[in-house]
């Protein structure tokens, strides 16, 4: 299986997706840039 790779928006540094991402129990999700600690939250899914 071929592994996942987000592309920051700010600094544009690749990084795995299971180490940028968290998903919440409450269905939000969060990015955080392991490389410039760039963070958006809330991030709209499929399942709301």
């Amino acid at each position: 299986m071929e592994e996942i790779v987000i592309i920051c928006p700010s600094c544009q540094k690749r990084d795995a997706l299971e180490n940028v991402l968290t998903a919440q129990s409450n269905q939000n999700v969060i990015y955080e840039c392991s490389y410039c600690h760039f963070s958006k939250r809330n991030i709209e899914t499929s399942k709301g």
